[in-house]
């Protein structure tokens, strides 16, 4: 894996500022004979900069809508990110791996070892995986692992960061990353004490020996409260696991993704696709993955599971009475689904606005600097599972109120934020006492799952939505 550049930014006091960059000359010639006449150069500093924070959403924060940065139609693909060097429809970089932690930024743009056209599947570029290891290392070695920032040390780290990079990554590849492609055939796992510490990593864990397996589950809808619109909604689950097992009924994984650090899996559980047709005769486990364990942490798989019903169903309408807009909005807990939050909030976006609702539970926080109406709803639904909110909206300054796109087209939604410990919707589960640990050191082994919500959107069931005929794929 190498880079054709790397990139620092620095927010503070609100202001973006570039604190660092690094461009590798040899490693664009051999991006430039690979891609051929589809070439895409590298802009300036300044260019990038500007390109980078529109696509994260950090520019313009004294405007209350960019159609770029707010559009519903514009899908950010976070952390590989795609610059749009010449403007909408043509040249693109890609992919810009971005991650974001306190003041800092920081990217890069890995060299791709295959041609631009078809554009391959990011699950089958293994520079993005390292890229971002990368990226992670570097984060840890400028922030420190303790909990307060240590402004004086950052500093200095900064200072020293070119001639870091020419030991740890010199000629844009990084020393001691895993070789290219994945083994041919199984091999035995081996300990991670005995794999070489990476350049970029700043020292080894000090400690007893832990195996932390946590099982997240992702669900994201489309909810559009209206016959002719078909509603949408899917799971995911992105993160770390070793042994899967399933409900009697629950539906057979599909679309799984494994870290190049399996050693061997069963075929017949990478068949199974979202896209085609199941017949019910798909593996439905155990999903069993042996690997051989990386020094840092990782996402050992990833999969989506088809579920018969989303977890809040949700009723949005605006309706137009003089010059105020009548708001309701209606969500229901399914009972499948437990009732024990740590957080559950749903979001409104609201322009130039005065707002009066009541609703029948939680509370209520109307957030100017960010035009957000926030319906906290706490950690439980009422025994009714039920909670409504009924109110009428009235408007000031230049915008024409009832009639701004604002409020009957593309950001006319609810957008719901939550986390349910201790569950997952497909039924998903890892057993403690199957994870195997071939090693002479005794890990203490701690598992957990969770339910969170990703894209959850609520459209307004009177206005505009961008609706998918087909299938949500991933």
């Amino acid at each position: 894996m190498s880079l054709r550049a790397l990139w620092i930014i620095s927010r503070e006091n609100g202001e973006n500022v570039s604190t660092f960059s690094r461009r590798f000359s040899t490693v664009e010639h051999r991006a430039k004979k690979l891609a051929g006449s589809a070439y895409v150069a590298v802009p300036e500093e300044n260019t990038v900069l500007q390109l980078l924070l529109t696509e994260l959403g950090l520019t313009e924060s004294d405007k209350s809508y960019v159609a770029l940065r707010d559009d519903c139609l514009h899908c950010r693909r976070s952390p590989a990110l795609e610059l749009r060097v010449d403007g909408p429809g043509k040249r693109t970089l890609w992919p810009v791996l971005a991650i974001s932690q306190g003041p800092l930024i920081l990217a890069c743009l890995p060299l791709v070892d295959a041609p631009p056209e078809p554009r391959p599947p990011l699950a089958n570029l293994l520079s993005v995986s390292q890229g971002l290891t990368l990226l992670a290392g570097l984060e840890t070695y400028l922030l420190g692992s303790g909990s307060k920032l240590d402004s004086e040390g950052l500093s200095s780290r900064l200072a020293m960061l070119p001639s870091v990079l020419l030991q740890i990554c010199p000629l844009g590849t990084p020393l001691d990353v895993p070789p290219l492609g994945a083994p041919a055939t199984p091999i035995v796992p081996t300990p991670a004490g005995n794999q070489k510490q990476p350049s970029w990593k700043t020292g080894l864990h000090r400690g007893r020996a832990m195996v932390n397996v946590a099982l997240i589950e992702t669900v994201r809808s489309m909810q559009y409260g209206n016959q002719s619109r078909q509603d949408l909604w899917d799971g995911v689950l992105p993160n770390v696991m070793v042994t899967l097992t399933l409900p009697p009924n629950g539906s057979p994984l599909q679309d799984i993704l494994v870290h190049p650090c399996v050693t061997s899996l069963d075929s017949s559980i990478l068949t199974a696709s979202s896209v085609d047709n199941c017949d019910g005769s798909a593996f439905s486990g155990p999903y069993k993955f042996p690997f051989s364990p990386p020094l840092e942490t990782f996402r050992l798989c990833s999969y989506t599971s088809q579920v018969p019903v989303p977890p809040i169903l949700g009723s949005y309408q605006l309706k137009e009475e003089e010059n105020q807009l009548h708001v309701s909005v209606i969500l229901k807990l399914h009972e499948s689904v437990k009732n024990s939050f740590e957080y559950c909030e749903a979001h409104l976006p609201f322009f130039n606005s005065v707002v009066d609702v009541r609703v029948s539970a939680g509370q209520l926080d109307v957030s100017k600097e960010k035009n957000l109406l926030v319906w906290s709803l706490g950690q439980k639904f009422p025994k009714s599972r039920e909670v409504t909110m009924e109110g009428k909206i009235s408007f000031f300054g230049p915008t024409p109120g009832p009639t701004d796109p604002l409020y009957s087209d593309l950001t006319a939604y609810v957008k719901l934020h939550f986390k349910v410990p201790d569950m997952t919707l497909s039924g998903c589960c890892v057993d403690q006492h199957s994870v195997q640990v071939y090693s002479s050191a005794k890990p203490r082994i701690v598992t957990s799952r969770e339910l969170q919500s990703k894209e959850y959107f609520i459209w307004n069931s009177t206005g505009t939505a961008p609706v998918s005929s087909g299938q949500m794929m991933l």
